[in-house]
């Protein structure tokens, strides 16, 4: 073998240790190139993440409102109605205001006067008069007073009603009277009334609905 054959056969080793070691180097750098530092990381992510939005602040406490005070119930009073009330009882006064309360077309009550039966000089019946009493509509109030009279018989002390020839009781009874000639004498033209009384009332009494 010659001496230029065997300087080849050492160069060569060489050049092969050479070129891995650049070969080698490349690959670190290129590789470090591609992966980037998880600080980098960290920061581009809490950049990139959207704010939670803020709690909404808790509801004020409200102080409880002092209960007003239960109001004592104002009685409902009965004013004084169309019936002259001068010598009447007390139930007989009840039963007054109550139907003019009840019935304002009523325009007219009778009550003390003078008369062979004790009802009316006592202070114990009273005379709803009814407006045009022989009329339908005449008809119909009267019939509206007689049941609600009857209907509240307990409360005002009723003993008995008249009207139209007829005499009605608590009860449930009835009777058709004798004529006396007249629509007045017959009470055509108004329903009485006839209480108990109760006795006379004091100065300034009220009476409750």
């Amino acid at each position: 073998m010659g001496r230029h054959s065997l300087a080849k056969e050492r160069r060569w080793p060489r050049l092969t240790v050479v070129a891995g070691a650049v070969a080698a180097a490349v690959v670190f750098v290129v590789g470090a190139d591609s992966h980037p530092q998880l600080g980098d990381a960290a920061g581009c992510c809490g950049d990139v993440a959207a704010a939670a939005p803020p709690s909404p602040p808790a509801p004020a406490v409200q102080p409880m409102a002092a209960a007003e005070p239960a109001r004592p119930r104002v009685p409902d009073v009965l004013p004084k109605g169309v019936a002259q009330e001068k010598g009447l009882q007390v139930d007989t006064i009840l039963a007054a205001r109550a139907v003019s309360a009840a019935f304002p077309e009523i325009l007219d009550i009778g009550g003390v006067r003078s008369d062979p039966l004790k009802w009316h000089p006592h202070g114990l019946a009273i005379d709803v008069m009814i407006p045009n009493a022989r009329s339908e509509e005449g008809k119909a109030l009267g019939d509206s007073v007689l049941a609600y009279v009857l209907a509240n018989a307990e409360r005002f002390g009723v003993v008995h009603a008249i009207w139209r020839q007829t005499i009605y009781r608590p009860d449930g009874s009835k009777r058709v009277m004798k004529s006396r000639g007249s629509d007045t004498a017959n009470h055509y033209d108004h329903v009485h009334v006839a209480t108990k009384g109760g006795g006379y009332p004091s100065e300034g009494q009220t009476f409750l609905r």
